[in-house]
């Protein structure tokens, strides 16, 4: 199958089956929920309706949809609703994208404790920005006068918001956290707003070496705990001294945490965040065959100057190496911190605000109630639309059953 119309879900139809059969014992409840989700997306398994132009007489089939957050082809809708919400959070002052990454030794352990390993890479990355932003201006500034504060520290609260993602663009296992942070905070006593440095957020070199220091701190209380659990060819990390073993060269490597620069404004700000909130481990648009037992996929080298090539597995690896990249059912792979945090992210935006001289947030306004109008008014393009004449509206006309009993696509390809 060459790579127009192909899609995630027609791979998964095809060697879904003998998948399943030979690793029955080894997938995750969320796992197989994913399969099934992908494999039943927007066909008869799931249900629909048929719709009828009155101006035309054009009739079009539309089958439900999975709303797995593993689909690639259900993103769209849950991604323009998150940036509406988002949209009234926004604060006139400059974002930054700040990347937290972990070293191989860790990726090994996360690859076994999924849950534990990722609660802490989300608690040290934003303990990290937390303390590092709060402390006082000169806390690392032995060298200069008290009145010639480091400028490189804010002395602020901050707030940020977290996106995790397992993968790389060879689709193996690769967790980071993408955060965006606004540029600035809360001053200590609440009654001002303290800036960045312009272009500048907070040192990488500190950021890198508190994050270390955090996460293997809390990935050894972890240990201590019996919370990891190891097998296959990793079982010997239950041992106390093996495990030391296995860490030892994470406690000197450089761990990397990188900035990009600001952008230009709030537009961009959500233009740009929208891209890694509800990305799924490779798009279809990334598709390029699926012949002779093999899966061909675009991926983009960051070692060799970012170029666009060309990889080819074997069906059952690339399904594999897509189901190591969904989380555990119940894992919020979204977060927020500071003064974005859930419990008092109101209040404290309306203070930001008034700190910032901007002005109050209006009132939110209920979403329509139907969902057609909901994805008009999120993206504006129209589901009403004929896509035949233009001109006059889809109604519905008959409603297609769920099977009671879901039965598996064929697979067409």
């Amino acid at each position: 199958m060459s790579r127009e119309g192909l899609e995630v879900a027609d791979i998964f139809r095809h060697f879904g089956p003998a998948f399943r059969d030979q690793h029955a014992a080894s997938l995750s409840t969320a796992q197989r929920r994913a399969m099934i989700a992908i494999e039943n997306c927007r066909t008869a398994a799931l249900g629909g309706h048929v719709e009828w132009c009155g101006d035309c007489g054009h009739q079009r089939v539309s089958f439900n949809s999975c709303r797995n957050r593993n689909c690639p082809k259900c993103q769209g809708l849950a991604r323009a609703k998150w940036l509406e919400d988002r949209q009234a959070e926004l604060l006139d002052v400059p974002y930054f994208h700040v990347v937290f990454t972990v070293p191989a030794e860790i990726e090994v352990i996360a690859f076994q404790n999924q849950t534990v390993v990722y609660d802490i890479l989300f608690r040290a990355a934003s303990e990290t920005l937390r303390t590092i932003a709060a402390e006082p201006a000169d806390r690392f500034a032995w060298h200069r006068s008290a009145s010639r504060p480091d400028p490189k520290h804010l002395g602020a609260e901050i707030g940020s918001l977290a996106v995790l993602h397992t993968w790389g663009q060879a689709l193996t296992h690769h967790p980071h956290l993408h955060f965006l942070v606004p540029g600035g905070g809360i001053a200590p006593d609440g009654k001002s707003w303290v800036p960045c440095r312009p272009g500048y957020f907070l040192p990488v070199q500190v950021l890198s070496s508190r994050f270390r220091g955090l996460f293997l701190h809390y990935l050894d209380k972890a240990f201590a705990a019996g919370e990891l659990n190891f097998f296959s060819a990793h079982r010997h990390l239950h041992e106390p001294a093996a495990f030391r073993r296995h860490l030892a060269p994470a406690y000197h490597a450089k761990w990397v945490v990188y900035t990009k620069r600001p952008f230009a404004g709030p537009a961009q700000v959500l233009d740009y965040v929208g891209r890694y909130t509800h990305r799924v481990a490779i798009s279809n648009n990334r598709l390029v065959s699926m012949d002779d037992g093999k899966v061909s996929f675009r991926w983009k080298d960051y070692r060799d100057d970012n170029r666009q090539k060309t990889m080819t597995l074997p069906g059952e690896e690339f399904i594999r190496r897509f189901l190591i990249n969904v989380l555990p059912g119940g894992f919020h792979r979204i977060r927020y911190f500071g003064f974005l945090g859930n419990c008092h992210r109101a209040r404290k935006l309306a203070l930001c605000r008034e700190l910032l001289g901007m002005v109050p947030a209006g009132a939110a306004t209920d979403p329509p109630p139907d969902y057609r109008d909901r994805f008009e008014a999120l993206t504006g393009q129209s589901l009403r639309e004929c896509p035949h004449c233009h001109t006059g509206t889809m109604v519905v006309i008959d409603c297609i059953a769920r099977p009671k009993v879901c039965q598996r696509v064929p697979d067409t390809s």
